[in-house]
């Protein structure tokens, strides 16, 4: 379970069970129950909003050419606050580079299986990604899952943090459709998960992962985020998630 998951099940008024021994037996310290995160500041925010949409452009940029554009831009920031906002978003540079390491050391490497492979019909290739979304005031973070031979989006959820359990709940609602030969997503650890993994493994689905950084390797979904964002995201500026959720929900519904 991510940490979020194990925060999720302690229950402040337990009869029986204090805070201090929840926390024992979740693994978790009392300050991380304690904690309140800080809302993100509108500064921030803006920078978040322009680094995205340069990022669409420039997926190859990385925290110190993206400070570079910002400074460009008049923006005065520091390559630090650049790199912080940039993780926060779950974006880094896109380039080929040697498959080395995971985003999560703790979880098994999958081969990367579509090199050279002809995709030819529906349910072969399914692959997943997921992409930060702006708002008047704040961010959530989109995946969707998308069959590679008919581009069609299959299932999607959105979250206001990185964990894997949105993840493997669209990953649970595209499976009560059916389901592919091969599953391909990069090394994110929503999706090295033994929970995400587990349910592939269980429908004998094969896993793919592409190397990291690789752009190409998940172009498709790429494509959609730039074509949504651009035509919905960007045009609407979401006040609330419940119209977060009903736009972007309209808007896939049209790109299907």
């Amino acid at each position: 379970m991510s940490r979020e998951q194990r925060v999720a099940l302690v229950e402040r008024k337990h009869r029986r069970l204090s805070m201090a021994r929840q926390c024992r037996l979740l693994g978790l310290t009392r300050s991380t129950v304690y904690y309140h995160k800080r809302p993100t500041s509108e500064a921030d925010l803006a920078l978040m909003a322009a680094m995205d949409k340069q990022y669409l452009q420039t997926p190859f940029f990385g925290s110190r050419r993206m400070q570079a554009w910002l400074q460009a831009q008049d923006q005065r920031v520091n390559r630090k606050r650049v790199r912080r906002l940039m993780h926060l978003m779950g974006l880094e540079a896109l380039y080929q580079r040697p498959r080395t390491t995971t985003a999560n050391a703790a979880d098994p490497k999958h081969p990367y299986l579509l090199r050279g492979m002809a995709i030819t019909r529906p349910d072969q290739v399914w692959a997943a990604d997921i992409t930060y979304i702006p708002m008047a005031h704040g961010f959530l973070y989109l995946v969707a899952l998308m069959d590679w031979h008919s581009r069609y989006v299959l299932a999607w959820r959105l979250s206001n943090t990185l964990d894997s359990a949105f993840c493997v709940d669209a990953l649970e609602d595209a499976l009560g459709k059916g389901g592919p030969e091969i599953f391909n997503t990069d090394q994110g650890s929503q999706f090295t998960s033994a929970a995400f993994t587990g349910l592939l493994k269980e429908r004998e689905i094969r896993i793919s992962q592409d190397g990291k950084g690789r752009y190409r390797d998940n172009i498709f979904v790429e494509r959609l985020w730039r074509t949504m964002k651009y035509e919905e995201v960007y045009i609407k500026a979401y006040s609330q998630v419940l119209e977060a959720r009903a736009g972007i929900g309209s808007y896939l519904m049209f790109y299907n």
